[in-house]
């Protein structure tokens, strides 16, 4: 595929504990509850858990060794590299309880909020060059009209939201999905991110699919192999897909009173990337008001988050968001909403001539010989009953249906009118009243 990619500057790695932007109590406490919850000995181990590079966790255990927290197992482990190890003294395991019961958060150090905030400006979905073959190429198993492209390419290489609205089964759903493989390129997504002495954990091995981690190799000479800062994980541009389940609270920070940690909400895990909201207006929540929520992160490229406390902080909105809807957008929108929603494009059934290309690639592909006296039926005498509407979808269910008749019949795969006719009886429902 021919790729258009901007690729995105990397994180540097931190040299010392100044250049990462956190307290040193916050990363102090953060090494102590990971070595007491992780039963970690060894730097190599530690850095590889904190994500830091050795030398700079070397510092940090210096810092607790000097606080009386740390001391030296005087054992150097042969099997690596003769590393010596290091375990919490009573001091530093009272105080690593003390801190577990403020906040259970361990492992990777967290970016601060400012830092994250310059990275995603570095690697921002506004940044992306969207040619056409690259949209094509991406599309390449629809049989979509040219002029939906023409439409569609603008939108996605803006960066903007778009929505998709039109009938059913006509693809609006494997559209978006194109969308999403037709980004292609990889981003840094933060394991975590710290703001005001709280840690909101970004990174999702649901949503994000990690291309690579950049480990420091402790018997390198310089010791630092990084090839950027590990507190981040290089991804596929992350895609949100929601549905009907989607609630304005998904749209919150999640906080655990357990373990009184934070988890970013949907939409901050899909920065960098693409936000689906798929079947609008089949949620509980009207879809006027899931739209006003989102009016100033698309008009701001900010959102605007709320801490337990009550206290709110401005977090980047940099998210290709594609509403995707059955009903007429003047339906459910009022023109304020609409006026803010970028691209609107209607999604509509196939022509005959398309219908007919889509019918022939689906039946090749599922080993289904045409013919012609059926088609002719088809077109002729079952259409003509629903106003020649055609949907993107029809071509398979017809073929699935015929092909399950043929092995429950024990015969080969066959087109004629007479099986056309039964998986058409499938395909609608006849109006009748039912009694109770």
């Amino acid at each position: 595929m021919n790729m258009q990619i901007v690729t995105v500057t990397a994180p540097t790695p931190p040299r010392s504990m100044a250049d990462t932007g956190l307290g040193m109590v916050m990363m102090r406490d953060i090494l102590l509850k990971t070595m007491f919850r992780m039963n970690l000995e060894l730097v190599s181990d530690i850095a590889r858990v904190i994500a830091m590079p050795i030398p700079v966790t070397q510092e940090l255990i210096d810092i607790a060794r000097g606080q009386k927290l740390l001391e030296a197992t005087g054992t150097l482990h042969a099997n690596s590299g003769g590393e010596m190890g290091y375990q919490l003294a009573d001091a530093g395991k009272a105080r690593a309880l003390d801190a577990l019961s403020q906040s259970e958060y361990y492992g990777a150090m967290p970016i601060p909020l400012d830092s994250y905030r310059e990275q995603v400006r570095k690697q921002s979905i506004r940044n992306i060059q969207m040619t056409r073959q690259q949209l094509t190429s991406a599309m390449g198993h629809l049989i979509l009209p040219n002029e939906l492209l023409d439409h569609l390419g603008p939108a996605v290489g803006s960066g903007r939201s778009i929505l998709m609205y039109g009938p059913p089964g006509n693809g609006k759903s494997s559209i978006s999905n194109g969308i999403r493989d037709a980004l292609g390129d990889k981003i840094y997504v933060p394991r975590a991110i710290e703001y005001s002495g709280q840690v909101i954990t970004v990174f999702d091995p649901i949503v994000h699919s990690a291309a690579e981690a950049s480990i420091d190799d402790p018997n390198a000479l310089r010791r630092s192999s990084n090839r950027f800062d590990n507190r981040y994980v290089l991804c596929e541009r992350p895609t949100v897909i929601t549905g009907g389940e989607l609630s304005l609270d998904m749209l919150d920070l999640t906080y655990n009173p357990t373990a009184r940690t934070y988890t970013a909400p949907l939409q901050m895990k899909s920065t960098g990337g693409v936000f689906i909201v798929d079947d609008l207006g089949r949620q509980a929540e009207p879809p006027q008001k899931l739209v006003n929520r989102w009016i100033v992160p698309l008009e701001e490229n900010k959102d605007i988050l709320a801490l337990q406390s009550g206290e709110k902080f401005e977090v980047p909105f940099d998210t290709l968001v594609i509403f995707s809807t059955n009903f007429h957008p003047n339906e459910i929108f009022d023109k304020a909403a609409l006026r803010r929603i970028f691209f609107k494009i209607k999604i509509d059934g196939p022509s005959q001539e398309n219908f007919l290309k889509i019918f022939a690639m689906v039946a090749k592909k599922k080993k289904m010989p045409l013919d012609e006296r059926t088609l002719v039926h088809l077109l002729k005498v079952k259409y003509p009953t629903i106003n020649n509407e055609f949907a993107n979808y029809q071509p398979i269910f017809l073929i699935d249906q015929m092909i399950a008749i043929c092995n429950f019949e024990g015969i080969p795969y066959q087109m004629t009118p007479d099986l056309i006719d039964r998986a058409w009886a499938n395909m609608f429902v006849r109006e009748e009243r039912i009694v109770h």
